[in-house]
């Protein structure tokens, strides 16, 4: 067994040169082998765990068969196979079952959970554990349900016991002289096992094995620094096994270890001793063997060759009990193709289920969620949940929702008197306003289908849209484009919309690719390790998350992120055109952001800081509303608010919320909007709020003396907000290329592994360390660790650099919320999901920052102010269901906000609350974004009124 983070080469297997077919001397053990046979499999996921407490009671756990399925938990009761859903949703390592009692099992996310046997069922508990995501729960056993030791670790260090009483967790001090890694980090353990409350054994990495004497872990010599996997025994002795690229079998105790490892053996993973005494051994290849108490080892076929046998348990209920053995691909992160097998010849063998998927139908609540809405909104509702069921792409998304935009305005413009198409400039007359509208309804369709046919949830989003014109009357097999009648000239629009930008520099034909040939310049990141193995810090590293999720959960196939938009800047604008001095659409304000900039330290520290304040038990509160926060100038957060509302004159309520709680609503609210829509969607979904909230006399495109209908105003709205976004991902995306801008985790974790630079006096000093700021950056030494003092914990680690940070989400996100603590800065990493953690692109400038501000330039413009509806608009994160990183917030937190550009800016400050950009990415993303929003904004006015040509 072996968590997923560790190098596969470690324990690649050994051809075996054992002579398995030598026949040993018959007075050697002369009961002969049982016969084996596979009990159950599974091709996506591996079996880890076997226990249980007779022939009648057999538990099999293991690995999640997907990301977004529960883990392998099967029982057989001796009549039949009952799988188990646990309810959670990580890989589950090991299994411990009392006679007649609780069964546990535990894994990763640091779970445990209880199942209770009860009449009719089984009541299934995740009990409380402490809260890092990252800690795997490798091994537990106890003497009763309300003593039970668990052990584990975080990438194959940072080794953890913890001890239950039956209501909570303690943690158990690791003695002193515990063995160290090469590079001095605390290896993880593996196996728990014991003979009482009073005599505990351990396992773990580099040759650990620890005993527990009723009063405290001691170190008991193993005389190997190879890993050890597993440890059981009898009353005589202790066994454990483990091995590299060979297998270890230590036998002894308390006065030592001695070797008994078959010759030739490799990397060994599983040991038992059954019922009459003998030792059984499993491992790579599917190598097992057994020993008898006065013979030799003797080889033993278990009907299966895994990539290794990982557990094994034998039924100690009677000197013929079953034997039983567990495992599949657990030597690489896959950890699948699952088999288990057994010498009980009346079990019965388990398969997975073969689940149908359902056919990919529109829910019924999404094929019209606007029906009071124009013909415009109810096709952008349609339009948003596509984005949301797709891979988040911001730019390529940013493009969708303008060329949807384009194809339903220029629809719509060709019945008007003056306005001009961006794409197509007919002339026509309308014989009733149903024309418009089906015009427009077959634009959008055809847009919308060619776009999404391909994408993620494609086959869903193609339903809905016809479902959609199924319900207002009209054929979408229609494609006829011959003709003025609208059903024609709706399709003619779509169409032209489509050839028009079929070349316009995305690469869509071939799947956005990027067409100019960006190599890395760094060596990937793999985020679980410490530090960072950047080679130029000035540039952006990609990250290996071990697994990878887009912010909306779509899990990806490969973990090492790519550059999602390289070739960006080469797409066709809207509005922007190109300086002709620098040949930029974008103006970086003087350079790009580097670590030879004297104020990056600050920026970095600043981002520091932040994370820091995400904690909702600080007993900080913050006035959030608009009297308290916003009115910031352009590029700046020195805003004090507004003394009073500028639309009504009437003050604004205080709105006070605990800082913490508000921090990682608006780092989680913002990060890819509120049905990850991307921030351009996000933007849109804005406008129609606001557009939902005028009356009829207020809807007036520029401040205009008269005011248009629904129809006018959402196109019109539409052209400008997504001409907006999508000049801005141009030019964001432009500038990322351009920089190469790194991200705060190499940052940080490059300057934390320097050392720090306030102190030259001090060993840790380095130049390019970071500033040693009391309470929040801090070298961790004697003094600091001492028992009881505030780097205790990380007492193993004198002379690096410390700071307060927050670790990671959860095991139990829905439940607990992961304390702000002193950590690591070699380990910091950003207040974002573990399996997400940082865009695929560089930083520089920040996305969010430029279609926010350009999207509140546009709003601005067209609605004639820059103030939401009323002067306060405001989103509601309800109390302890709103966050999903962890549970929260701890209380009701409503964002509140008077204008456009107060709503844009706290998009750009989300950014550093969730430690994903610096300082100089959202204030010059901001100034860049206000730029292309007046463009577009200007653009589009000129179009509305007839004053600007077609493409």
């Amino acid at each position: 067994m072996r968590p997923r983070s560790l190098p596969p080469s470690r324990f690649a297997a050994t051809a075996l040169a054992l002579a398995l077919a030598a026949c040993p001397d018959p007075d050697d053990d002369p009961r002969p082998t049982p016969t084996f046979g596979a009990t159950a499999q599974h091709e996506a996921a591996a079996f880890l765990s076997v226990g249980g407490t007779g022939p009648d009671d057999v538990w099999l756990v293991g690995a999640q068969p997907t990301p977004t399925s529960p883990p392998l938990a099967l029982h057989w009761d001796g009549a039949g196979w009952t799988a188990v859903d646990t309810k959670i949703l990580h890989d589950l390592w090991w299994v411990h079952a009392f006679p007649g009692g609780p069964v546990f099992m535990a894994g990763g996310g640091a779970s445990v959970v209880r199942i209770d046997r009860e009449s009719g069922g089984a009541s299934i508990e995740r009990l409380p554990t402490p809260p890092f995501f990252g800690n795997t729960i490798y091994g537990i056993w106890g003497p009763s349900p309300d003593d039970l030791w668990a052990v584990g670790g975080f990438a194959g260090r940072d080794g953890f016991v913890w001890r239950w009483d039956g209501q909570t967790w303690s943690e158990v001090a690791l003695p002193a002289d515990l063995p160290r890694a090469a590079d001095g980090e605390i290896p993880a353990l593996f196996k728990v096992w014991g003979r009482a409350a009073d005599d505990v054994w351990i396992v773990g990495g580099v040759g650990t094995i620890l005993h527990f004497d009723g009063t405290s872990l001691k170190v008991v010599t193993s005389g190997t620094t190879e890993t050890l996997f597993t440890v059981t025994g009898t009353d005589d002795e202790v066994i454990a096994v483990g091995g590299g690229n060979s297998g270890i079998v230590l036998r002894g105790g308390l006065a030592g270890f001695s070797l008994d490892t078959p010759a030739d053996a490799p990397l060994i993973q599983g040991v038992t001793v059954d019922g009459d005494g003998a030792i059984w051994i499993a491992g790579a290849d599917g190598f097992s063997m057994k020993k008898g108490s006065r013979g030799a080892w003797q080889a033993v076929d278990l009907a299966s060759t895994p990539q290794s046998m990982h557990a094994l348990w034998a039924d100690r209920t009677s000197a013929s009990g079953a034997v039983w053995a567990v495992g599949g691909g657990v030597l690489s992160p896959r950890l699948d193709k699952g088999v288990a097998c057994s010498s009980d010849k009346a079990v019965g063998t388990w398969a997975p289920t073969t689940v149908t998927p359902p056919a990919a139908m529109c829910p019924e609540a999404r094929i019209d969620p606007k029906p009071d809405g124009s013909m415009a909104r109810r096709w952008s509702e349609l339009l948003l949940d596509s984005i949301r069921r797709d891979i988040p792409h911001p730019p390529k998304h940013a493009r969708n929702l303008h060329h949807v935009a384009v194809a339903m305005y220029d629809a719509w413009a060709i019945y008007q008197p003056v306005a001009r198409g961006v794409v197509v400039d007919e002339e026509l007359t309308a014989q009733s306003a149903d024309d418009i509208d089906t015009a427009i309804a077959y634009a959008a369709l055809r847009v919308l289908r060619h776009r999404y046919e391909t994408a993620i949830g494609g086959a869903i989003s193609l339903d809905c849209y016809d479902r959609f014109m199924a319900k207002i009357g009209l054929d979408p097999a229609d494609e006829h484009v011959s003709g003025d009648d609208p059903v024609a000239v709706g399709n003619r629009v779509g169409f032209a919309v489509i050839e028009r930008f079929a070349d316009d520099g995305a690469n869509e034909a071939n799947g956005y690719v990027d067409t100019t040939g960006w190599t890395a310049d760094n060596p990937v990141m793999i985020v679980d390790r410490l530090g960072t193995n950047v080679v130029d810090p000035d540039v952006w590293q990609q990250l290996n998350l071990g697994t990878a999720e887009t912010q909306n959960g779509i899990v990806l196939e490969s973990s090492v992120q790519p550059y999602i938009g390289a070739h960006w800047r080469e797409v066709e604008p809207f509005a922007i055109s190109r300086d002709p001095e620098s040949g930029l659409y974008g103006d970086p304000m003087g350079g790009y952001p580097s670590i030879a900039d004297a104020e990056m330290v600050d920026w970095v520290v600043d981002m520091i800081r932040k994370e820091s304040e995400l904690d909702p038990d600080d007993g900080v509160m913050w006035d959030i509303g608009p009297n308290g926060r916003g009115n910031n100038p352009l590029g700046t957060n020195d805003g004090q608010g507004y003394a009073q509302n500028p639309v009504t004159g009437e003050p604004y309520a205080e709105n006070l919320v605990p800082r913490g709680d508000f921090t990682r609503v608006v780092a989680e609210m913002w990060a890819d909007g509120p049905s990850s829509e991307t921030p351009p969607g996000h933007w849109l979904s804005l406008a129609n709020q606001v557009s939902d909230r005028l009356g009829p006399d207020a809807r007036r495109p520029y401040g205009a003396e008269a005011p248009v209908d629904g129809l006018a105003w959402d196109l019109g709205l539409y052209l400008v907000v997504t001409g907006a976004t999508h000049d801005a991902a141009i030019v964001a995306w432009e500038l990322k290329r351009e920089s190469l801008g790194p991200r705060p985790i190499t940052l940080v974790r490059w300057m934390a592994q320097n050392g720090q630079r306030t102190d030259p006096s001090r060993a840790s000093y380095h130049e390019d360390g970071l500033p040693l700021i009391e309470g929040l950056i801090e070298e961790i030494t004697e003094a600091s660790a001492a028992p009881g003092e505030r780097h205790h914990h990380l007492r193993w680690y004198l002379g690096e650099i410390a700071v307060r940070g927050w670790r990671g989400e959860p095991g139990d996100r829905k439940n607990t919320h992961t304390p702000i603590g002193w950590m690591r800065a070699r380990e910091w990493i950003p207040y974002q999901r573990r399996t997400f953690v940082t865009p695929a692109f560089p930083g520089f400038i920040s996305g969010h920052s430029t279609f926010s501000r350009a999207a509140a330039e546009a709003l601005t413009e067209y609605t004639g102010s820059p103030y939401f509806p009323g002067g306060l608009h405001e989103y509601v994160a309800y109390q302890d269901e709103y966050l999903i990183f962890e549970n929260g917030p701890s209380v009701e937190v409503r964002l509140q906000w008077a204008s456009y550009y107060d709503a844009a800016d706290q998009a750009g400050q989300s950014r550093l609350w969730g430690g994903i950009h610096i300082w100089p990415d959202d204030t010059i993303g901001r100034i860049n974004g206000s730029r292309v929003g007046l463009a577009a904004a200007a653009r589009a006015r000129a179009l509305i009124a007839g004053e600007a040509p077609s493409r």
